[in-house]
């Protein structure tokens, strides 16, 4: 990417003759019609409703069809954004700034640790957020050349007092709840004689047969041939009579025989994890993240918005 040169009379005219002759700027919006310039770049409609898409995860069409006013705004905001990001990049070219694979890797490592998450939790996130593992690592890569950038341009030291991690800490201590959370297993049992059986396989259980063996035989209903196992579940997500069984339980235990709508079930409780809420040792480092990137996001915004007033950008709608 070329920075611009106020001197260069001769190029800037040529671009803005080219941009004007541009076959996209007819009546019709074309998919590569120009819509802004940042100095010696472009950023096209296609570009530009491919980022709404990703940002608001609508298209741009659905969007207006449903609200024009919020259409238009949408699209000026995110245009705004392309651009502030074009100059930006300019800027990380142009100082030679590089991130590498294995930094992208310690941010993300970092990340699982601060929210206690698997790899497998990440991408579970991710999905439900519509983004690719790969666009993650590409915005987590641009927010750590954005921090360099401003780390580099930025003069004066941010400094994040201990008081403030403590006072952040207390204003968000519902952050910091861990809920109580089981892992249990179930035997599920249906029509006329399900008790008489339920009470047969309990009998069984409780003279030391293998729980899992015995789902694996038995069990009509989910996790059959896993030996039962239904997974994790937050307390909260169990109806209130399952729930009352299991805060009687402890790990191992098996419950009784449990009426049901479609019959009757068993229930082990495999694991049980209280609910908490996690010490201030334990996140420190976490709300430290949180308040240099809120600084850090401060200071850039000021810092492209000077940037932006000495580069030379141009919108076209």
């Amino acid at each position: 990417m070329r920075s611009f040169r106020i001197g260069s009379i001769i190029l800037h005219l040529f671009v803005v003759a080219a941009l004007f002759s541009f076959s996209g700027l007819s009546i019709a919006e074309t998919s590569n019609r120009v819509v802004a310039q940042v100095n010696n770049e472009v950023i096209t409609l296609y570009e530009l409703n491919k980022k709404i898409e990703e940002m608001t995860g609508q298209k741009s069409e659905d969007i207006k069809a449903r609200d024009e006013d919020m259409y238009f705004k949408t699209r000026r905001d995110i245009l705004e954004l392309m651009i502030n990001e074009k100059i930006a990049q300019e800027k990380v070219e142009e100082l030679g700034i590089q991130v590498t694979q294995s930094q992208v890797d310690t941010a993300i490592e970092n990340i699982k640790k601060t929210n206690l998450w698997t790899q497998e939790d990440l991408l579970e996130q991710l999905k439900a957020q519509g983004i690719s593992y790969e666009k993650y690592r590409e915005t987590i890569k641009y927010q750590l050349e954005r921090v360099k950038l401003i780390n580099y341009e930025v003069k004066s030291k941010i400094l994040i007092r201990e008081e403030q991690l403590i006072q952040y800490y207390q204003d968000h201590l519902a952050s910091y709840k861990i809920e109580p959370e089981v892992r249990i297993a179930g035997i599920f049992l249906g029509g006329g004689p399900a008790k008489e059986r339920g009470e047969d396989l309990l009998k069984r259980i409780m003279n030391g047969e293998d729980f899992g063996k015995l789902a694996k035989e038995f069990s009509q209903g989910p996790g059959a041939e896993e030996g039962g196992d239904l997974g994790r579940f937050k307390m909260r997500q169990i109806d209130p009579d399952m729930r009352k069984v299991l805060e009687g339980l402890g790990e191992g235990e098996v419950s009784g025989l449990i009426k049901r709508d479609n019959g009757i079930c068993i229930i082990k409780l495999i694991e049980k994890k209280e609910g908490r809420v996690r010490p201030f040792e334990e996140v420190r480092d976490g709300i430290y993240e949180n308040l240099y990137n809120e600084e850090v996001n401060k200071r850039y915004a000021s810092w492209i918005k000077d940037l932006r007033e000495k580069t030379f950008t141009r919108i076209i709608f």
